[in-house]
């Protein structure tokens, strides 16, 4: 891979990251895998902006078992979408200034567009009923 496409991976992996990533302010709220980990690191943090996944991340060591694998996991989907995303990032998105969900945004709003894989990554889901 050319350092131009591995730059533009990283990127779209950070840009998506704050959107996609776990959702930490609903987690921290409905007793998700990391509530307990963010009443106990993060309880000062002011959600939003991806505040609360930093402050996770600077008590990773920390973490309960739960919340590390929760994390892993979603790093993992993570890289999966970038992966996914990459050209149509490129291809739609290439001059949208990253930071507070553009990027994703940007991918919604061409969702008719996009590849299969990409699309299936960035489509809003149905929450579940509980």
């Amino acid at each position: 891979m050319n350092r131009g496409r591995r730059d533009l991976l990283v990127w779209v992996v950070i840009m998506l990251g704050a959107t996609l990533w776990l959702g930490t302010d609903v987690y921290a709220q409905s007793g998700g895998p990391c509530s307990g980990d963010v009443a106990k690191f993060c309880k000062d943090v002011q959600p939003g902006e991806g505040r609360i996944i930093k402050c996770l991340k600077e008590h990773e060591k920390e973490l309960s078992p739960t919340c590390k694998q929760h994390v892993a996991d979603m790093e993992k989907r993570l890289k999966e979408t970038a992966q996914a995303c990459q050209d149509d990032v490129m291809k739609f998105c290439k001059d949208v200034k990253s930071g507070e969900g553009r990027i994703l945004r940007c991918l919604r709003a061409h969702q008719n567009e996009l590849s299969p894989q990409c699309k299936e990554r960035v489509t809003p889901q149905p929450r579940k009923q509980q």
